[in-house]
């Protein structure tokens, strides 16, 4: 179980937290971890990559001039790969870069990586108290009286955000905002500081607590 300090809007100090999650054994965490991230970096790549082999080249279909008397290499097609134009050998197909892994697996991972960095995790009761128009600057002081430096990447976790503190993050480059039943690996131990809201820690709780 851990503890983590509980501050208002203004950053003082207002109680303390507990988040307890199950995570993996300290022999396998690292392993489990990494094949995580790995899998959310492979499953965002597209795959989409083509090339024409010689059979789908267009033309073709005749020799490109006589085969002899002309003093030049014989050719028999356009489409071949030696020709400017002409097919790839071996080149990109579309493909898919997923990587199997249990949800089991899956939700250990979160758990650990996230119990990893419960000294980096600042909760926040009323995150955007106030905030009836979006105010980037307004949550940018508030996240220097939480403490956290100018240019630290931070990642906000709420439970349902109003349109006005979305707007708010979308304008801080190095401040990404996700809701708290949509925590992934990646971004958990890609930023420098964690805001967690009152509401979004029992979420997580709540969602990731089951073992």
């Amino acid at each position: 179980m851990a503890h983590c300090v509980i501050r208002d809007w203004q950053g003082k100090e207002a109680g303390k937290a507990d988040l307890d999650l199950k995570v993996a054994k300290t022999s396998s965490a690292t392993d489990l971890v990494h094949r995580a991230v790995v899998r959310q970096l492979a499953h965002a790549r597209q795959g989409t990559a083509s090339t024409l082999t010689r059979a789908e080249v267009a033309g073709g279909g005749r020799k490109p001039y006589k085969q002899k008397g002309t003093g030049r290499a014989r050719q028999g097609s356009i489409r071949t790969p030696l020709r400017p134009g002409g097919g790839v050998v071996f080149g990109p197909k579309p493909r898919s870069y997923n990587l199997a892994m249990n949800r089991k697996e899956r939700r250990l991972a979160l758990r650990t990586a996230l119990m990893s960095r419960v000294e980096d995790i600042t909760v926040v009761k009323g995150f955007g108290t106030g905030l009836e128009t979006p105010k980037t600057k307004e949550v940018s002081a508030a996240l220097a009286r939480f403490g956290i430096e100018a240019g630290a990447k931070v990642l906000v976790i709420l439970d349902n955000a109003s349109e006005a503190v979305r707007k708010s993050v979308r304008n801080l480059e190095k401040v990404k905002l996700i809701a708290a039943d949509q925590l992934n690996v990646f971004d958990l131990l890609n930023a420098s500081k964690l805001v967690v809201s009152e509401e979004a820690l029992a979420k997580i709780q709540e969602v990731y607590g089951d073992g």
